[in-house]
């Protein structure tokens, strides 16, 4: 496997990028990209000049993930946004070494910090389901990881929780923020 950056150029990767947007957010997150046409415009909006896009390929030429990183602040903060890897190559260390492409590649364009929103839409996490509301960092420290939600996936590769925006996708559907320093 290689990580290469995508271009507009890469139209058989394009496509394999959005159906694997869409595979990879079917069962814990169907609203992200409920159509393959969402999700090529999704595709097609991280090709942007100022974005990072970059994709894991097989050796057979097979796209199995994909990265986006989107600068703010000026470029010393970027986003994590997607990450996506399918279903049936996941364990493998693919997320992992996207996520260490994109740092890279971040840090070289001067970020200093990496951010991520991680949806809670389907109470897999036990700040799902519930009202936040008055103290939700009180409910971060006691956060416990249900059905298999990524934010541990996220801890292990340096992020930690720094908030959570309570009823982002709907009344018990919270947005798990979390970041880490890039460089000190």
């Amino acid at each position: 496997m290689q990580i290469v950056p995508l271009s507009p150029n890469h139209i058989p990767w394009i496509e394999q990028a959005a159906h694997l947007l869409v595979e990879a957010s079917r069962v814990h997150w169907p609203n992200a990209w409920p159509t393959l046409q969402d999700a090529r415009e999704e595709v097609h909006d991280m090709l942007a000049p100022d974005r990072i896009c970059l994709a894991a390929i097989e050796d057979n030429g097979q796209l199995v993930g994909w990265i986006g990183g989107i600068p703010h602040y000026n470029g010393n903060t970027w986003e994590l946004h997607p990450l996506a890897v399918h279903p049936d190559h996941r364990r493998k260390g693919i997320g992992r070494a996207l996520i260490q492409a994109l740092e890279a590649e971040a840090t070289a364009r001067g970020a200093w910090t990496l951010f991520l929103g991680v949806d809670d839409e389907d109470e897999m996490t036990s700040l799902g389901g519930i009202d936040l509301y008055p103290n939700p960092c009180a409910h971060i420290q006691t956060i416990q990881n249900r059905k298999g939600h990524p934010f541990e996936f996220y801890q292990k590769m340096g992020f930690a929780i720094i908030g959570v925006l309570p009823d982002a996708n709907g009344p018990g559907k919270p947005d798990i923020l979390m970041a880490k320093r890039l460089r000190s």
